[in-house]
């Protein structure tokens, strides 16, 4: 069984739902990378996505590209990356850690390579924004022969024969992307989304987490209620935008709090609701 399966079971057993923050890897500095994996943690992180800085990040909006920009202006590449993982992994072995990027870097390393060492690191998921399930066979085997979980995306305009194909590949969880557009870009629409998600259940018979548009404790219980687990990215980032590098780790550490709150107290709400006579 894979970590983020482990705790995605763990989870479900004690009724709670998966906070999965998002920051970008080099952002603001690579030295502080490790700390504010750390961070989260301690804040109420299950499940830590960790950014693969890139030139082109075609599916982040703004907030997100500029993390990218720091973090590659500060030399970051996906080795760097990879090692701030073992470091990491150094005192917390049990958090899962997912990689979520673009295809180039790991081409460049090649798959098999990067599968290797990436689990030699530490890392126990990998998200590629631009391997669509259609071409990701290979990909996917080399995660899984590693004792990796390829996560793929999926979207609202995603067909049944896309999340068939999603099915047949994904592992430990799939990511909703909530909204059209990229990260940051809009306002979430909680009912939409709770359209959708029985469907990809069904389909796939693995978590899903939904993200894009969760800026608050509000909309990350809101989601809470409908998904196996919340993914906050940009409003993270904005966060670590805005502080120094002195005081980052307790702002972020105040924020992912707020947003662990937010979702307990709307699934024990609704747990209350549901126990009513």
């Amino acid at each position: 069984m894979s970590k983020i399966q482990a705790t995605f079971e763990r989870l479900q057993a004690q009724g709670r739902k998966a906070l999965i923050p998002f920051i970008t890897a080099g952002d603001p500095d690579p030295s502080l990378t490790v700390a504010l994996m750390h961070t989260l943690v301690e804040a109420g992180a299950d499940i830590i996505e960790l950014g693969v800085p890139f030139s082109d990040p075609m599916a982040d909006g703004p907030t997100i590209q500029r993390a990218s920009e720091r973090a590659l202006r500060k030399g970051v590449n996906l080795r760097q990356v990879l090692g701030m993982v073992a470091n990491f992994r150094a005192d917390n072995n049990e958090t899962p850690v997912v990689l979520m990027g673009y295809a180039n870097p790991i081409e460049s390393m090649g798959v098999n390579d990067f599968a290797a060492t990436a689990f030699d690191a530490g890392v126990d998921g990998v998200l590629v924004v631009d391997y669509p399930p259609e071409e990701s066979i290979e990909f996917a085997h080399a995660m899984h022969a590693n004792a990796l979980d390829p996560i793929f995306l999926l979207a609202p305009t995603s067909t049944a024969e896309r999340i068939s194909k999603v099915a047949t590949l994904a592992s430990g969880y799939v990511y909703y992307v909530s909204l059209k557009g990229v990260t940051g870009s809009a306002k979430l629409d909680v009912e939409s989304v709770a359209a959708r998600i029985p469907e990809i259940h069904a389909s796939t018979g693995v978590p899903v987490g939904v993200g894009f548009g969760i800026r608050d404790a509000a909309t990350a219980g809101a989601v809470a209620r409908i998904a196996d687990a919340v993914v906050v990215g940009s409003r993270i980032i904005e966060e670590i935008e805005q502080s120094t590098n002195e005081n980052v780790c307790a702002r972020v550490f105040a924020l992912v709090a707020e947003l662990r709150r937010g979702i307990d107290d709307a699934v024990e709400a609704l747990a209350t609701t549901r126990g009513a006579p």
